[in-house]
């Protein structure tokens, strides 16, 4: 059996506020938590709130990072804080952290994976958003644990500044660090994973890119190409390009689906190398296609990735729901950011413990179980046991 449970703060922080989140998750729950998640905005305070709710759980099992907005039973806030905590006999939970992102994204994910069981199935990590490659991490993950386990989390927030995000590993406050909690036991877990972008135009082959860099599609610069693209709008690049992601065509990163685009965002564009940066890989010799969405799209596709995931979890009952989306989903819906939730509860149901945050870049397989790092993506896991 799981029991699971949320509770919501907005605010300014401390360690009262720390301990007062703890006790209402505690009370909800009506036990002592096995593992909790604690995901906050970057104000003032952030070690206080942490020492308290740890104090309050009397637990110290908890993961969790600085966020670009929030997510809970509640529904979507902002400068706030919310919590999580599972309580169950069938879950055993292992949590963990790597440093040294920046240096080699490979081998911390590798590092990581090595402090855990190696019968591990499922595993959630929160990494540094403005740090390290989100595809190096999966590959030194699946190393150790094989290309079986399912990576589901997001990378960690700063409120929009990109300046430095915060991870958690029990007391410990860290930066530019991947955190995980892995699960093992008798448990079932389903996943689902969708954008609401769709390709226009004809493909292109990436000729020349280095990591998350594109220098030349179809042999000409890649930023030419997009502002041909863009028209009139060309000149608010990279701003603009949340709203038209590049999307890797399907086979491309390992992803076989049909009617699934791998999304890359713009971060930065150099005008005299005539290139974009991307916030993720993108494979020189890849084909890729622009892509656009809008409000209607956009909500649809978490209402579809919700009825996924509870079909790929099957009759068991959902214990709680993870949901990670993009930053830049929440930029595009705008005051309507709220609705995206809200179409996943619908679908979840209204009573059921939900905990999440808008991220920097998401981890989540897609069908078939092929991990990958996704921007501008909503991703959700139900757990039930």
């Amino acid at each position: 059996m799981l029991k699971a449970a949320t509770a919501a703060f907005k605010g300014e922080y401390s360690r009262e506020i720390g301990l007062q989140l703890g006790n209402r998750l505690v009370s909800t729950l009506g036990e002592i938590p096995a593992a909790c998640w604690l995901f906050c905005s970057t104000q003032k305070r952030v070690e206080d709130l942490l020492r308290g709710v740890i104090e309050a759980c009397e637990c110290d099992n908890l993961i969790g990072c600085t966020t670009d907005g929030e997510l809970s039973g509640d529904g979507f806030s902002t400068g706030s804080a919310v919590l999580a905590g599972i309580a169950t006999d069938e879950i055993q939970f292992h949590r963990a952290h790597a440093s040294g992102l920046a240096r080699e994204g490979e081998v911390a994910g590798r590092q990581l994976a090595e402090k855990f069981p190696p019968q591990v199935t499922y595993l959630q990590v929160f990494s540094d958003g403005l740090t390290g490659n989100g595809s190096a991490i999966i590959r030194g993950i699946q190393s150790v644990l094989g290309q079986g386990v399912c990576i589901h989390g997001g990378t960690a927030g700063d409120d929009g500044r990109f300046e430095r995000t915060l991870q958690f590993d029990g007391t410990k406050i860290l930066t530019d660090a991947i955190v995980g909690m892995a699960f093992t036991g008798e448990f079932k877990f389903g996943t689902g994973v969708q954008s609401g972008w769709s390709p226009v135009g004809i493909a292109k082959r990436v000729t020349r890119a280095w990591e998350n860099v594109v220098y030349e599609l179809n042999g000409q610069p890649a930023l030419e190409v997009y502002e041909r693209f863009l028209g009139k709008h060309a000149n608010r690049l990279p701003a603009v390009g949340v709203e038209y992601p590049l999307g890797l065509v399907p086979g491309q990163a390992d992803v076989e689906e049909e009617d699934f685009f791998l999304l890359r965002a713009t971060m930065s564009v150099n005008r005299d190398q005539g290139s974009i940066a991307f916030a993720g890989e993108i494979p020189e010799g890849s084909l890729v296609r622009l892509t656009c969405g809008d409000y209607g799209s956009i909500l649809a596709a978490a209402e579809s990735a919700a009825h996924h995931a509870v079909k790929d979890l099957g009759d068991i009952p959902i214990g709680i729901v993870f949901v990670y989306s993009c930053m830049a989903r929440k930029i595009v819906l705008g005051r309507r950011t709220g609705e995206e939730l809200e179409r996943i509860k619908a679908v979840v149901g209204n009573t059921v413990p939900i905990v999440g945050f808008y991220t920097y870049g998401e981890y989540c397989p897609v069908k078939g179980r092929q991990n990958c790092f996704h921007n501008e993506t909503v991703t959700i896991s139900v757990i039930g046991a």
